[in-house]
């Protein structure tokens, strides 16, 4: 039998991705789900503590944070945008 070896970089994986103009919204969505997550686990054991239903209630509290924090991303990163312009000097 032939050991046939097949070339892999023939074979590039299909990635879509979004126009420029949507940047400000995916930064949004990937800044709000991380910071909400990592806010929601913390606040939650600081609440309620660490019990064997804390996944489920940082699940539930999570559900709400997100979309909240998604919003005031978006509202906000323009503010943050001209107060780091503001204080950074240009390369």
């Amino acid at each position: 039998m032939k050991n046939i070896k097949h070339n892999e970089s023939k074979h590039k994986p299909i990635r879509i991705k979004l126009h420029s103009k949507f940047t400000p919204i995916a930064f949004a969505l990937y800044m709000a789900a991380i910071m909400a997550f990592l806010m929601t686990l913390l606040i939650t054991a600081a609440n309620n503590g660490i019990s064997i239903s804390y996944m489920e209630e940082v699940w539930h509290a999570y559900q709400i944070a997100m979309p909240c924090a998604f919003l005031c991303i978006l509202v906000v990163r323009p503010i943050v945008v001209r107060l780091v312009k503001w204080s950074v000097h240009a390369i």
